[in-house]
């Protein structure tokens, strides 16, 4: 993809009076929600007029189903969402874990070894596995997640405990582009690397992306690339924009993302998911 803002992407055109694509797949934090976690009613209103038309929305996240599931039943949302960096395929109106991916535990625990070989001690977090799944918080991390629940991590042999979807990872002092790069370097070949936001670096199953979930959820509703476009804000978004026919980071997005999307519309926090809906809905 090249970064054209305002760009059109070639299925806008494809079948006059006509929504442009099937499916509209979002991003939940810095992307649909604003930064009390709320989704505007204009944001809201577009996302109703674009089923109304035909298409399906998908939330897709980072998030892990217990960290996602209160926002998806505030909103209403009964279909499918990715979660867990497309660990997770949740049926959100049957409550229901359709696909569940695990990270091999032997391979994340080698991983670290050789991060903290090259950095030093890592603060850790770590997501189990389920849809009452824990977080677990070590000593010292940032928590960043406002006052979602976790659990704290006493003993690093609990880490390995019980099945995992992911591991968050932070340094004291190396920046988190600065610590996904050292991990990505001399880990890259056992597990997964992302950055999902602000002070979260996360080891990943491999291979593992925000678009292997999408295009397992998307698959069941027999829908394909060709007929999705993605918004996103981070670098885990990356893959999911490479896969999609059309990818839009908003204003406020990570400048990794922003140099490989579509278009860049206005940011979270000024409805900028509506403003490419209603573009779209006003020329079909």
């Amino acid at each position: 993809m090249t970064s054209t803002t305002g760009s059109t992407g070639a299925s806008e055109t494809a079948e006059p009076g006509a929504f442009p694509y099937k499916l509209v797949a979002t991003d939940l934090d810095g992307t649909l929600l604003r930064p009390d976690e709320t989704v505007s009613s204009r944001t809201r209103d577009a996302l109703a007029a674009v089923t109304e038309a035909g298409a399906a929305h998908i939330v897709v996240t980072g998030r892990a189903v217990p960290w996602t599931r209160h926002i998806l039943d505030e909103l209403g949302y009964q279909g499918l969402a990715v979660c867990g960096q497309g660990a997770q395929v949740y049926h959100a109106g049957e409550h229901r874990l359709l696909t569940s991916v695990t990270l091999d535990r032997q391979l994340a625990g080698l991983a670290l070894a050789k991060i903290e070989a090259e950095v030093g001690p890592l603060l850790l977090a770590a997501s189990r596995d389920g849809l009452d799944g824990e977080v677990l918080v070590g000593p010292g991390y940032r928590r960043l997640e406002g006052a979602l629940p976790v659990a704290p991590l006493r003993d690093a042999a609990d880490l390995w405990s019980a099945p995992l979807n992911k591991l968050y990872v932070q340094h004291p002092t190396l920046s988190d582009d600065e610590l996904a790069a050292v991990a990505v370097e001399v880990a890259g070949g056992l597990v997964g690397v992302t950055m999902a936001g602000p002070g979260i670096v996360e080891l990943l199953p491999l291979g593992l992306t925000k678009a292997t979930g999408l295009s397992l959820a998307a698959r069941r509703l027999g829908l394909r690339a060709a007929d999705t476009i993605a918004f996103g804000d981070m670098p885990n978004d990356l893959p999911m924009f490479a896969w999609a026919a059309h990818g839009v980071a908003m204003a406020n997005a990570h400048d990794a993302l922003k140099a490989v999307a579509d278009e860049v519309t206005s940011s979270n926090e000024e409805d900028g998911i509506a403003v490419v809906l209603e573009r779209l809905l006003a020329r079909s």
